[in-house]
């Protein structure tokens, strides 16, 4: 044996030890620009990578504590709503063993979530879309939660937030999913008779029937940075109407040159930015 081959197991242990000193979940990597970010320094940025300013995805749970007072006492609104495989859906893999799969861990996951709780010392309703759900696709049981949801800022006198990050209908619930667009619309009518604020947060992406539905007809169409919008992909379009596209067409400052959104905020603006707007709407609605 070698001297080498003596050192070679102790250099081994010692790396060994070295490892397990080091405490997991420090560190994440930005989906943007692959660098580095302190977990700590993440959370406090509201998921947004300070090197590059690229907006990470969130659950809804934690989208819902970075928009409410810290102190508030969240209550989830509609979580008992569940789909059902009325169809008998089957492509790759059954919609009921999709289902299954996917709330696994939480059986009340879906695609949508809805919270109550105060901002700016205020009831508010917000209603967070979850894109690792069936890519935050709109079926049955989010209208039923939207709607839900609507109920209860109704009741409470409250704005209603919906932050969006979705592909569109859901495909295994059929003509029962399009009949969504409908009853988030109607929901979206009785904030109006109600005369309560109804704020629309476009996050990436925001697609297919949920941006044409409820999504770009808020009273405030608000945007986060880098957030891809529109009904259609790029390509299909493309592919359908034949001409070059211009350059950023789905993107938020795009949008906001022509008119389809008010305004583009960073998230680490936006509780800010909607305490002040939404006591705006409902104090000027309370002057009427």
């Amino acid at each position: 044996m070698s001297w080498l081959d003596s050192i070679i197991p102790t250099i081994k242990r010692r790396r060994k030890r070295q490892a397990k000193s080091v405490p997991e979940g420090l560190w994440s990597k930005c989906d943007s620009c692959e660098a580095a970010i302190f977990d700590r320094d993440f959370d406090k940025n509201c998921g947004v990578c300070g090197s590059c300013g690229h907006h990470h995805a969130l659950t809804p749970a934690l989208r819902a504590r970075m928009l409410f007072d810290p102190d508030t006492e969240l209550k989830s609104i509609g979580d008992g709503v569940r789909p059902l495989d009325f169809l008998r859906f089957l492509d790759m893999q059954s919609y009921k063993d999709r289902l299954k799969k996917l709330s696994a861990d939480d059986p009340e996951r879906e695609a949508l979530h809805i919270y109550l709780g105060t901002l700016g010392e205020r009831p508010a309703v917000a209603a967070c879309f979850d894109f690792s759900f069936m890519g935050g696709s709109m079926g049955s049981v989010v209208g039923e939660r939207f709607s839900r949801g609507v109920d209860v800022a109704c009741d409470r006198g409250a704005p209603f937030i919906v932050f969006t990050s979705s592909g569109g209908a859901r495909m295994q619930e059929g003509l029962t999913s399009l009949m969504q667009m409908a009853k988030t619309a109607a929901a979206q009518a009785k904030l109006a008779e109600y005369n309560l604020p109804f704020v629309s947060v476009l996050c990436h992406p925001t697609t297919g029937g949920v941006a044409a539905s409820f999504a770009l007809v808020a009273d405030l169409v608000l945007a986060e940075p880098g957030a891809t919008i529109g009904f259609a992909g790029t390509r299909v379009i493309k592919q359908t109407v034949r001409e070059e596209l211009p350059e950023g067409f789905q993107q938020p400052d795009f949008l906001l040159k022509h008119g389809s959104i008010d305004m583009v905020v960073d998230r680490r603006e936006l509780r800010a930015r909607l305490i002040a707007l939404t006591g705006m709407l409902l104090d000027g609605g309370e002057q009427q």
